[in-house]
């Protein structure tokens, strides 16, 4: 059987949702958003990971745009930043519309889908960006946003990352109301990027569905992005979705102590490690040369989600893969392109064909479905809140 032609006829009708494209943030490093500079219509490979032929090449049918800010950003520069983001996938939008649909909803997803148009939505990475206010919660909703990654590297004021030290146990009182409005305002809630404290403590209070825009499973690579199973085993009562993520350093436990060093180096030459500009890419590609990273495969990403279907269920997985937000990919998928590589392996291993069409779109537009209904219950009987963490301390 020629798997890499299934999975992309496969893909011709359940295209993927990928749920995290960190592309704004590329733009505004490498050319300040300056679309003429860097022209997604053709080919950008060598400066991006991601552009139109290769969304198309791919088989991606909707993308959540990650609108991040870096987590020392804080205050107003950050809500500054995320909304020159925001402004950055408007601009998108405007300038590529044969090929880019906003999409708000589910139902504008299936609109996009049916139009040949790829579904563009976004994705708030890092409760840092809403400095404390509900209100501009609800104004980055306003804007488009349909999720909110809780927290980035770092802690906030109100909930525990993954990769820093603990200060609140989890979520803080305001925490859980945050956590509370996204759910009235039909804004998901993303716990890629929390510690497990924070994700136990999230599907404790969320009554809507909540997604992993781009994490993989902590049982096959220790690493505390990672997701627990202790944590995926809720996910079937929740009705939430994990987004297994491509980066290496997250996937395959070989690429850990590998970036660790990377990463120093970076620091090393006044770099900050997530730096993918050229200069920042110049220094990745020569310690690379000189120290050989160790190399994730498609079959590592297909390794985890063997692994997150077994725990968690075919109806709750999904694909984010973090491109243009990571110096490194598996080989297999470097770029947006490479989609079908991960669905051949998933062939390989006897995956059905209802079974993928879940795992590439039809959970993903599930969870935002649920998203919305909940919203409009909640709205019906709860007023926006105007709780600060002063208030609920």
């Amino acid at each position: 059987m020629d798997f890499l032609a299934e999975a992309r006829s496969l893909l011709a009708s359940h295209p993927v949702v990928d749920g995290h494209n960190d592309l704004p943030w590329a733009l505004r490093e490498q050319v300040r958003y300056d679309l003429d500079r860097l022209d997604i219509a053709g080919d950008q490979t060598g400066s991006l990971h991601t552009d139109i032929p290769r969304l198309r090449a791919g088989g991606v049918g909707a993308q959540f745009w990650s609108v991040y800010v870096r987590s020392d950003y804080a205050g107003d520069e950050a809500v500054s930043a995320t909304l020159e983001q925001i402004d950055a996938v408007a601009q998108l939008l405007a300038r590529y519309p044969a090929d880019l649909a906003r999409a708000l909803t589910a139902d504008d997803m299936e609109a996009a889908r049916k139009e040949g148009r790829i579904a563009s939505l976004m994705g708030a990475e890092g409760g840092h960006s809403i400095n404390n206010s509900l209100a501009t919660l609800r104004a980055l909703h306003a804007l488009g946003v349909r999720y909110m990654t809780l927290t980035h590297n770092d802690n906030n004021d109100w909930a525990d990352s993954a990769t820093d030290e603990p200060r609140v146990g989890g979520l803080s009182p305001f925490g859980h109301e945050v956590v509370r409005e996204m759910n009235r305002t039909g804004m998901l809630v993303d716990l890629s990027h929390v510690a497990a404290t924070t994700m136990h403590d999230a599907l404790d209070t969320s009554a809507a569905p909540v997604i992993f825009s781009h994490s993989s499973a902590r049982a096959i690579c220790d690493h505390p992005r990672n997701i627990p199973d202790d944590v995926l085993e809720r996910l079937p009562a929740n009705g939430g979705v994990a987004m297994a993520t491509f980066v290496p350093k997250f996937i395959l436990p070989e690429a850990v102590a590998w970036t660790l060093a990377a990463d120093e180096n970076m620091r090393a030459h006044g770099l900050h490690p997530l730096d993918t500009t050229g200069a920042g890419m110049k220094v990745q590609r020569a310690y690379e040369a000189a120290h050989p990273r160790p190399m994730a495969t498609a079959a590592t990403v297909a390794d985890h989600l063997d692994h997150m279907r077994e725990v968690a269920g075919i109806d709750h997985i999904g694909i984010g893969g973090d491109f243009d937000g990571t110096a490194f990919t598996p080989a297999g998928l470097e770029d947006v392109a490479g989609y079908p590589n991960l669905i051949a392996e998933l062939l390989r291993r006897g995956w059905s064909t209802a079974d993928l069409a879940k795992l590439t779109w039809q959970n993903a537009v599930r969870v935002l479905r649920d998203a919305e209904s909940v919203a409009a219950d909640l709205r019906s009987t709860r007023a926006p809140s105007n709780a600060t963490p002063a208030s609920m301390a």
